[in-house]
Parts: structure tokens; C-alpha cells; sequence
């Protein structure tokens, strides 16, 4: 154990250490209760680079010229289901509780940590409306920066296109103030909705009248380099022979 006063001394010593050694940076990740070592790591050069519900990580560059050491998470990603129902050619919408403007949208949220995009439009769907359904392709892609609800970050909002497996709503009175089945050409008309959802819905009413191969981008799973891992690619869909190309 190293006493309180003896602290700044030792994080001297192993940052002067660290720079004889030849090293370009030092991370260092410091628990929520031990966080009086904040200030002497400041004192020593650090500086926060990001925090967490139980600790704080900081970086020290101790390479040439500015840090080249990545920053933080800048984006945060939402995610939004366009439930249609081709037999009635009728898209599930709700209202906002909590807006200014009560128009309608699709249901949708932000993704968690490690949870993929097609699995977070299932999942807002089910919770904020009571309908199942299934991640059929990306209809489209909203890119915003200084964003207030993501903390002046930059946000990313996918449109997904989703199939119903279930037909009677039972919507979540916490987060919605209505929330109904609409006639998609209704939906894209009118002008009590908000700018994306009355764009996305004229793109799937062209889709459902011409065909959707003309506005999915779909997904495909591929290994990743790092063994063991494997990503989802989202693309428009390729002809076989180009897919089976060799």
C-alpha cells in the first residue's frame, strides 16, 4: 500500500519511467472512489478522455508533436422501425408524450452498447407499441451534428423496415400519447408528421407499390479479420452471379 502523500511522488517517478522506457502514451482508468487521483494525474500531464457510471479514464501523450490517440465516442446512434403491414398497405405511427409537437413518427430509440441496428428496431418497436415484429431492411439514414438531445454530439438516425407478426397495439402510456395504424399513403401526405417520417413514408409507399428491391439496403454477415468476431454489412442487393463472383 502507498500512503496518501506518497502518491504524487510514485506517479512522478512511473511517468518519468514511462518516457525512459520509449513509451507513446499511458491510459488510465481510475475507479469512481479512488477519484482524488484525478487531480495527481492532472498534475502530471493528464488529462480525461472519457467517463463511465463507475470510473473515469485518462491519457497522457508522451509521443512527438499532438496526441494521436483516439478520442472518445462523438456520435450516438438511434434506431426507428416503419412496421408495415402489406396487407392493408396500413404503418404503425405514434405520438410523443413528451414533445412540443405532437406529430407523428415511427417508433423508435437509441441502441445499446453491442446491440445491432435490425435488434434495436425490434426492440423499441415491442416496448413502446406492443406489436412484434421482424428487421426486414434499412430504409434510410438521418446524419446530424450538435445535436441537443445527444449532448451537442453528432447523431445518427436509422429508418429500418420492419414486418408485423402482431396486430394489436398495447402502447406504452409512459413514452406515448397515441399510437395507431395509419394508411401509408395518408401517412405521407399529411402534415401533422415530422419532416423524416413524412419523407421515409413516401420512399415505402414506393417500395410497396413498385417493388422493395428498389429502396432496401439490405444486410449480410461476413468473419470478420479478427478471429472469432463477424460484422453485419448493409448494402443494396446484389444480383447472385455478382454475389458469387469468384
Amino acid at each position: 500500500a502507498v500512503a496518501a502523500g506518497q502518491v504524487p511522488g510514485r506517479v512522478r517517478e512511473s511517468v518519468s519511467q514511462w518516457r525512459d522506457e520509449g513509451r507513446v502514451a499511458v491510459w488510465l482508468r481510475v475507479p469512481i472512489l479512488q477519484s482524488s487521483l484525478v487531480a495527481v494525474a492532472a498534475s502530471q500531464g493528464f488529462a480525461f478522455h472519457h467517463a463511465e457510471q463507475g470510473s473515469s479514464t485518462l491519457t497522457l501523450w508522451l509521443g512527438e508533436g499532438p496526441s494521436r490517440l483516439p478520442g472518445f465516442a462523438t456520435h450516438q446512434l438511434g434506431v426507428a422501425g416503419a412496421v408495415l403491414d402489406e396487407s392493408t398497405g396500413k404503418v404503425l405511427v405514434v405520438q410523443d408524450r413528451n414533445k412540443t409537437i405532437n406529430a407523428w413518427k415511427f417508433p423508435g430509440g437509441l441502441s445499446n452498447p453491442g446491440e445491432d441496428i435490425g435488434d434495436t428496431a425490434v426492440r423499441e418497436v415491442f416496448e413502446e407499441t406492443g406489436i412484434k415484429s421482424e428487421f426486414k431492411s434499412i430504409l434510410s439514414i438521418r446524419q446530424q451534428h450538435e445535436h441537443p438531445g445527444a449532448f451537442g454530439k453528432s447523431d445518427m438516425y436509422i429508418i429500418c423496415r420492419m414486418e408485423p407478426s402482431s396486430f394489436h397495439i398495447s402502447f406504452c402510456q409512459h413514452e406515448c400519447l397515441r399510437c395507431e395504424w395509419m394508411d401509408l399513403e395518408e401517412l405521407a401526405r399529411t402534415e401533422n408528421a415530422t419532416p423524416i417520417t413524412s419523407n421515409v413514408a413516401k420512399l415505402l409507399l414506393f417500395g410497396y407499390r413498385e417493388g422493395f428491391d428498389r429502396i432496401d439496403i439490405t444486410m449480410r454477415e461476413f468473419p470478420a479479420v479478427y478471429t472469432g468476431l463477424f460484422y453485419k454489412l448493409y448494402h443494396r442487393e446484389l444480383p447472385e452471379s455478382y454475389r458469387n463472383m469468384t
